[in-house]
C-alpha cells in the first residue's frame, strides 16, 4: 500500500517595491526540498496579489521577505488585506525589515505587533524556518529541523 500525503503549500514573495531576489530564491529552493509546494511571487509583490495567491492555492503560509529596510512600511494593512480576502495562513516576515536594524528584538515587536506569526533577521538559516513551520502547522519536524530550532 502507497500513502499518498498531501504537500503543504506556502505563498512567498518579497513585498513593495524591494527588488531583492536571491533571498526568496534560497527560500524557494529550501522549501521545495522539505516537501513544501511553493508559490514563488516574485519581487515587488502586492499585499493584494499574496492574499490573491493564498486564496487561489489554499496556502498555509505566507512567507515575506524585504531587505531593502523598509518593511514596516510595506507590511501595513496586510493582516486585514488577508483577513478580507479570507486568508487562514501563518505569516511569517523575514530580512533586513528597518533600516540601521541594531535591536532586533525591537523589529521583532514590531512586525509581532503587525500581525506576523514568526519574524526572522537576514541570518536565519532556511532549515530554522522550515522547522518553525512544521511546528505552526502541526507537522513533524526532521530530527536536523527541530535542532535548529533549539539552537
Amino acid at each position: 500500500m502507497v500513502l499518498h500525503t498531501m504537500s503543504q503549500t506556502v505563498v512567498l514573495g518579497v513585498i513593495g517595491s524591494d527588488a531583492h531576489v536571491v533571498g526568496i530564491t534560497i527560500l524557494e529552493q529550501a522549501f521545495s526540498a522539505a516537501g513544501f509546494d511553493v508559490v514563488n511571487l516574485g519581487v515587488q509583490t502586492s499585499q493584494e496579489e499574496f492574499a490573491e495567491a493564498a486564496v487561489e492555492h489554499d496556502a498555509e503560509a505566507v512567507l515575506v521577505s524585504s531587505l531593502y529596510g523598509h518593511a514596516e512600511q510595506d507590511c501595513q494593512g496586510f493582516h486585514e488585506v488577508l483577513e478580507e480576502a479570507g486568508v487562514d495562513a501563518v505569516t511569517y516576515i523575514g530580512g533586513n525589515l528597518a533600516v540601521g536594524q541594531d535591536e532586533f528584538e525591537r523589529t521583532r515587536r514590531t512586525f509581532e505587533e503587525l500581525g506576523f506569526d514568526r519574524v526572522f533577521d537576514s541570518e536565519t538559516e532556511p532549515d530554522e524556518a522550515i522547522a518553525s513551520l512544521r511546528e505552526d502547522i502541526g507537522e513533524t519536524a526532521t530530527e536536523s529541523e527541530r535542532a535548529t530550532i533549539s539552537s
